[in-house]
């Protein structure tokens, strides 16, 4: 059980002094029936909560799927540049969700943004080996020689880059996917270097089993649905 104040301001924009305002305009219903106070008690499972006509899920943890543009940082506040969170709808900025790792300002693709701690520590646990795939193009050919540096894993001065998956467009070897399991700064772009070729263009279209839906358009957003978050075991 759980105060119906509480209730709307965990699962919506409401703050619980709105909440007691609606609830006097008798703009709040519980099952069907105006709610007599702010403070009454809800079962949040079995009670069906509407303000002004319309139903509030009650939850508290969301799970979000971005087609991240070019230009956004990975982050939810930045003095300079725009952030990931700004591209939210209100009704998903109220939960105060954060990226699940990272992407660079430059790169495109799925970036999952969440308020669960738990979740995100799940997916970015090194033990987890989650494979990210990505979509490269780059300013010249990659080779057969390519593909083999990369299986090999590579060395850099802050960081040992694991074996990495690099396959190649049979049709135009400057197209690229790469699969990595670690998300160390600009990795891709320094394993490409490291072969002598410069990405061009960037996009991450999957983490493990998760596929950027290829209907989100870039900078939209929706909810991860069931199915999708067990994928990950949530």
């Amino acid at each position: 059980m759980i105060r119906l104040d509480k209730y709307l301001s965990d699962a919506s924009p409401y703050s619980r002094k709105e909440v007691r305002a609606l609830v006097k305009r008798n703009a709040v219903t519980v099952n069907g029936a105006a709610a007599k106070s702010a403070d009454m008690k809800i079962n949040e499972e079995k009670d069906t909560v509407c303000v002004n006509g319309t139903q509030i899920q009650y939850r508290k943890f969301i799970y979000i799927m971005l087609n991240k543009p070019q230009g956004y940082l990975s982050a939810t506040e930045d003095d300079r540049d725009p952030v990931v969170v700004d591209l939210l709808p209100e009704e998903l900025k109220h939960f105060a969700p954060f990226p699940v790792g990272r992407l660079d300002k430059d790169t495109e693709g799925l970036l999952l943004l969440t308020n669960d701690g738990q979740f995100d520590h799940e997916l970015m646990s090194p033990r987890k080996n989650l494979f990210k795939r990505y979509y490269a193009e780059l300013d010249l050919p990659a080779t057969e020689e390519d593909i083999t540096s990369f299986a090999e894993g590579m060395e850099f001065k802050e960081f040992s880059a694991k074996p990495a998956r690099l396959e190649i467009d049979p049709e135009d070897p400057r197209k690229v996917w790469v699969e990595i399991s670690e998300g160390k700064y600009h990795q891709v772009k320094r394993m490409c270097e490291r072969v002598g070729k410069n990405v061009l263009f960037l996009k991450r279209i999957a983490i493990g089993d998760l596929k950027l839906d290829e209907t989100l358009e870039c900078g939209n957003v929706r909810e991860l649905t069931s199915e999708e978050l067990a994928i990950f075991g949530w």
